[in-house]
């Protein structure tokens, strides 16, 4: 066969198929020079100490999160690829993966696995993050922070503008933990179509409320008093399979035509009559992820700030958007959260198992 027709099927899909590179079953590096010359091009120079420690370093991590996130046995992986000692170099993991021998079929694979955990986990700390972490988290989270104040004599929460006395009590207000880069990456591997530099919720913050009109009251606060920027939400983002907007909307128009006095009672009452007429012909908007619970209720949007960094040295300051997460429930929502732990553990396993089936595609 003329060599001009020979192409390689699986680096052609990743590259104009729509496949991810994770996916292709077998590299073709079959040299020393060939695997230097791929690292260099990927972004690492190994006749430099710094870089080649830093291909180390990533391979420790790789091992580590396979052994202890994602289950796999330490006896499991073979000797070779578990001791830098016995590698040796760095480069012989670019060619068992690339291997042809049917001896050499399991270390082919594990190759391959240890290759693709390190390729995510290179892509989920190097991001704009983990340079200038104090800097983004500082300027993201003091505004939040501003507005939150705690009674020390009645030990309430409320969300509250000094200048404009708007308040809501709030039943919790928390920073979401900051996600590392080991629950980045399982989730990477866990979601196919999921890139680094679109995981939005590495930084986040949820607010609980005592019912469903002060989770709507909470959102129309951050924006009037100008705690977010509503012009950089990411509308594709958002999810509310809480109470959809347009219901919403029509009760209060109800509301505030109503001469009676309104309770809390009365106004969840009011939301929860309109939400039953509709009956099967309700519509949430919900951003599509297999490995949430359907109970899982809550109001979530993805917005960005324009971060601000000024580095040492006199150099000139410079800006980026950087993305974070908002998570608005109420108290009925967050008591199911809380009742059901096993729900959150039954995410967090649906997603490990989703990672090791992508670590090895082949089985």
């Amino acid at each position: 066969m003329p060599q001009r027709f020979i192409f390689d099927s699986s680096i052609l899909n990743s590259v104009v198929g729509g496949h991810s590179a994770i996916e292709i079953p077998k590299l073709n590096i079959l040299t020393l020079e060939a695997a230097s010359s791929f690292i260099l091009n990927y972004g690492f120079d190994i006749t430099r100490e710094s870089d080649l420690e830093k291909l180390w370093y990533y391979h420790r991590r790789a091992l580590v999160l396979m052994v202890e996130k994602l289950g796999f046995v330490d006896s499991e992986i073979p000797e070779m690829f578990r001791d830098r000692r016995h590698l040796g170099d760095i480069r012989q993991l670019l060619l068992f993966a690339s291997s042809h021998n049917p001896e050499e079929q399991e270390m082919q694979k594990w190759a391959c696995a240890i290759i693709r955990c390190m390729h995510v986990f290179v892509h989920a700390e190097n991001d704009l993050f983990s340079s200038f972490s104090e800097e983004i988290q500082s300027q993201i989270l003091t505004p939040f922070q501003d507005c939150i104040r705690h009674d020390g004599n009645t030990h309430r929460t409320f969300l509250q503008n000094e200048e404009s006395k708007e308040s809501i009590e709030l039943l919790g207000f928390e920073v979401k933990p900051f996600k590392t880069s080991s629950s980045t990456v399982i989730k990477l591997l866990a979601k196919p179509d999921a890139l680094a530099m679109k995981i939005f919720d590495k930084l986040g913050v949820r607010f609980v409320t005592r019912n469903l009109f002060d989770t709507f009251q909470v959102v129309r606060f951050l924006i009037r008093q100008n705690v977010i920027s509503f012009p950089h939400i990411m509308p594709d983002q958002s999810s509310n399979n809480l109470y959809p907007v347009e219901l919403f909307m029509q009760v209060c128009d109800d509301l505030a035509h109503r001469l009676d006095t309104l309770d809390e009672k009365n106004i969840q009452a009011a939301f929860d009559q309109k939400l039953a007429e509709q009956g099967d012909n309700v519509k949430f908007l919900r951003k599509e992820n297999f490995f949430s619970g359907e109970d899982y209720r809550f109001i979530k949007f993805i917005s960005r700030k324009l971060i601000h960094v000024k580095p040492f040295g006199g150099k000139e300051e410079f800006s980026f958007f950087y993305p974070f997460e908002v998570q608005i429930m109420d108290h009925s929502a967050h008591q199911k959260i809380l009742s059901g732990p096993s729900e959150h553990q039954a995410y967090k396993e649906r997603q490990r198992t989703a990672a090791r089936k992508r670590l090895f595609p082949e089985v």
